[in-house]
């Protein structure tokens, strides 16, 4: 490698400067104060060997040898003066200046590339603008045939052949007359393109009417430049001359695509029935009829009405939609929606042997739980607040005989009279416990006439007959006032002594309730969808909302459709009592359901319902009865003036109050409860009851309200109690029901007015009358009668007519102020804001004692 590639290692030919080149120097300055040197060359026109001027044979190349040698070194010289001047090595310099050469090729590249592109997409443009021009023109010339072809058509069939008409001859001049031609016609050769004939007969050959009509290339352009952009008030004001867009014309290609490769067969319409109830939604109308909402609404639309897919319709106005639409209509009413929720009865052959379900029933500590403690060997009454059953549970027990039996353990206080209603109607047998001790008590006594109303079997158990005290006899005896009577004494209810402390009469009792299961020989059909009744519900922070519910007959299994009450959802999980997961369960099996949208009313009947959308249906028919309901019996059959009156009268203090309970029994027994405290002046009113914890959304609802919230079994989150904290809400927590109505009862008693009691205790006389400067008219006068105190109450009587009731400002003896004064002794007095006293009027003195009422 020579000396000169090791200068240049990239190969390029170096920086020389041309023969006779003059160079400078010049120093350019920009922002900032900075300033950069930069060599100016002047080139001049080179000049070829052997031209004219130019020095020949050696001289020639002496003149073209030795400078280009001298070139190359000034070149070399300016490069390394160069690169001195920028702080860079002669290598640096050269790798910048390929740095540079590169990036200017690359720019060039891709202003090449991008032109390119711009030119291919302006040649597809021009190619689409083409073809839109060549379909317009033949769409033109299609609709101008059709229109001559239609009005010849039309000219034909209406005016006689014009060869029948005759031609008359002059004969004098025996030339033919003008001839009489028909615009009209002549309009239609020229359409046609032929050779047409003027008023003097002679030919004229006509332009072809493609060649007329079609405009040019540019007029198109101009005129469509001219209208602009397309917008409304174009389209409304130029409808008929408004021409289709590209993208218009790319669907139409594409669907005329389509149906050729179809075959040209288009799909035909399927009429259907359409069900129509007297009310239903724009959407789900749309779904009946597999058409789209967007459809539906542009109809209604047209026919001046502005709606929405979530928009409800009337039954006429849907039946007229399903006939536009081409379907069939089938009305039906709303309570049809409800037939088939609950099957009939099953076949015979069908059934099979289910186990009893026994409700456990009775005054509150009489031992109800602590006896199904014993039959499960658990501790349950254990984790009872209070050691007293506040929601209704449910268990399944297998007996060592292997025959299994349901429980359902309800509470004894009287404020869950509702939750022993719904367990004596979701029950077969019922055992009533009576503590041995106690007797018969109120609940046990509401518990028979449930029982008694429900129609079911008795069983009954005294229970704690291990304690001194216990009487067996007397409860018999007690329990022939309510007509009970006992297979000891000649009747038909069974009558078993037991003892849940010590286990005592365990096996005779569920042996009596084997029997009486027997007997009434319990059977349901497990092979079908399943049926039952809800037994508590709750809302479970980690779980959301959580049913337990008892399958009164066919089998509940994961993922069924379930529809209770106003709540549907889909089973994610089924759980028995012990937390255990289950993959279905059986009639008389009780079980907890997660998949709800909400906690449903205990006492709901529950079905399982073929699809979602029937679960909807239902459920929306539900809520559109509550809202009537509730909207309809609004304001208790009292008109707004009664309201208002009664109000401004103050005849009734109402406490607002807001509950949240861990289950929706709790929370409905607390309701109930608490709408019982009060009389005809104040009461409770619950403004708001539901299971789960204390939300944000409570708070606010109490603030807006000004009611407390009481929790039951259940806290308040974090946020809640921020906020409730921020806005001054008061949160009470309880974990027995008794202190809930307690409390309320004592703050209804505070807003009572308290009682005031008047007593008697002196007369006066007035003697005298004095005028005093200061204190204006005081009485002299003699107490007749009892005492006279200060403050006391006063009455003026005249004649024996009140005419003052008041108060009095003054009492002395003498000059003296005194406390009181006692009969026969002399006194002056003095009434507050009042002055008319006469001699001879008597005085009534008296006390007012203010006493607290109770509820």
């Amino acid at each position: 490698m020579s000396d000169a590639d090791e200068r240049n290692p990239s190969g390029r030919k170096p920086l020389t400067l041309g023969a006779r080149t003059g160079s400078g120097t010049v120093q350019q300055s920009f922002a900032r104060g900075r300033s950069k040197a930069v060599v100016v060359e002047k080139k001049r026109k080179r000049i070829a060997p052997g031209a004219s001027g130019a020095p020949a044979g050696k001289d020639a190349g002496t003149s073209a040898g030795k400078p280009a040698a001298s070139d190359a070194d000034k070149a070399r010289a300016a490069l390394a003066a160069k690169a001195k001047q920028l702080g860079l090595s002669e290598e640096e310099l050269i790798r910048r200046q390929r740095a540079i050469a590169r990036a200017r090729a690359e720019a060039e590249e891709r202003d090449a590339k991008k032109k390119a592109e711009e030119a291919e997409h302006a040649r597809k443009a021009e190619e689409d603008r083409k073809a839109l021009e060549d379909q317009r023109r033949r769409e033109e010339e299609a609709r101008k045939e059709a229109e001559a072809r239609k009005k010849a058509e039309a000219e034909r069939a209406a005016a006689p052949d014009p060869a029948d008409i005759p031609v008359p001859v002059d004969p004098d001049t025996a030339k033919p007359q003008r001839k009489v031609v028909d615009k009209d016609a002549r309009a239609k050769d020229e359409a046609r393109g032929g050779d047409v004939e003027d008023d003097e007969g002679r030919a004229k050959k006509k332009l072809a009417p493609a060649a007329k009509a079609a405009p040019s290339r540019s007029k198109d352009a101009g005129e469509r430049r001219h209208k602009g952009r397309l917008t409304i008030q174009n389209l409304v004001e130029d409808d008929e001359g408004r021409q289709r867009s590209l993208a218009s014309m790319r669907r139409a290609r594409e669907r005329e695509k389509q149906r050729r490769t179809q075959g040209g067969t288009e799909r035909e319409k399927v009429a259907r029935d359409v069900v129509v109830p007297e009310s239903i939604t724009v959407q789900e109308l749309a779904n009946r009829m597999a058409e789209r909402a967007a459809d539906v609404v542009k109809f209604l639309m047209k026919q001046g009405q502005m709606v929405r897919a979530v928009d409800f319709l009337d039954a006429d106005d849907a039946e007229l939609i399903v006939e536009e639409f081409g379907h069939r209509v089938k009305r039906v009413s709303d309570a049809d929606v409800e037939e088939g929720f609950i099957s009939a009865e099953d076949a015979e052959e069908t059934k099979q042997p289910r186990p009893p379900v026994v409700t456990i029933m009775g005054h509150v500590d009489h031992g109800k739980t602590s006896l199904l403690d014993a039959l499960r060997s658990t501790d349950v009454a254990g984790g009872e607040a209070g050691g007293i059953t506040q929601h209704i549970g449910a268990y399944q027990v297998q007996l060592k005989s292997g025959e299994k039996i349901t429980f359902l353990d309800t509470p004894g206080h009287a404020a869950f009279s509702a939750m022993r209603a719904r367990g004596a109607q979701a029950t077969d047998i019922v055992i009533l416990v009576v503590a041995a001790d106690d007797g018969v008590m109120p609940q046990t006594a509401e518990a028979i006439n449930h029982a008694k109303a429900a129609g079911v079997p008795m069983i009954v158990a005294v229970n704690k007959i291990d304690k001194p005290d216990a009487t067996p006899d007397k409860v018999l005896n007690e329990l022939l006032q309510h007509e009970i009577v006992t297979e000891s004494m000649g009747g038909d209810v069974q009558f078993v002594p037991v003892s849940a402390l010590k286990k005592i009469g365990l096996d005779e009792l569920t042996d009596a309730i084997s029997l009486q299961a027997e007997m009434l020989e319990l059977k349901a059909n497990p092979d079908r969808s399943a049926e039952g009744i809800v037994i508590e519900s709750q809302i479970d922070k980690g779980r959301g909302p959580v049913a337990t519910v008892l399958v009164k007959r066919g089998t509940l299994k994961r993922a069924d459709i379930v529809v209770a009450g106003v709540q549907w959802g889909k089973v994610r999980a089924l759980t028995n009592e012990r937390g255990a997961q289950m993959s279905e369960a059986g009639p008389s099996l009780p079980a907890e359901i997660l998949g709800l949208d909400g906690a449903p009313e205990p006492g709901e009947a529950f079905s399982v319902v073929e699809s979602e959308a029937r679960a909807r249906e239902i459920v929306d028919y539900r809520m559109r009865q509550r809202r009537d309901k509730s909207g309809g019996t609004g304001g208790g059959g009292t008109s707004l003036e009664q309201m208002m009156a009664r109000l401004q009268q103050n005849e009734v203090q109402e406490l607002p109050v807001l509950i949240k309970a861990d289950v929706q029994g709790s929370a409905e027994a607390l309701t109930g409860a608490l709408e019982k405290v009060g009389n005809e002046e104040v009461r409770a009113r619950v403004i708001h009851a539901a299971p789960g914890g204390v939300s944000e959304a409570d708070v606010q609802l109490a603030k807006a309200s000004g009611a407390p919230i009481f929790a039951f079994n259940v806290r308040a989150n974090k946020q809640a109690r921020d906020l409730a904290e921020q806005e001054k809400v008061e949160i009470r927590y309880y974990s027995i029901i008794y202190d809930v109505i307690d409390d309320v009862r004592k703050t209804l008693e505070g807003l009572l007015a308290p009682e005031k009691r008047e007593t008697f205790i002196g007369y006066a006389e007035i003697l005298e009358v004095f005028n005093i400067t200061k204190l204006g008219k005081v009485a002299g006068c003699r107490v007749t009668e009892g005492v006279v105190r200060r403050g006391c109450g006063v009455r003026l009587l005249r004649n024996d007519t009140v005419i003052h009731e008041g108060e009095l400002s003054t009492l002395k003896r003498f000059k003296d102020e005194v406390n009181e004064v006692r009969a026969g002794t002399e006194c002056g007095m003095g009434f507050v804001g009042y002055q008319d006293l006469q001699k001879g009027d008597q005085i009534e003195c008296f006390t007012v004692e203010e006493i607290e009422r109770k509820l």
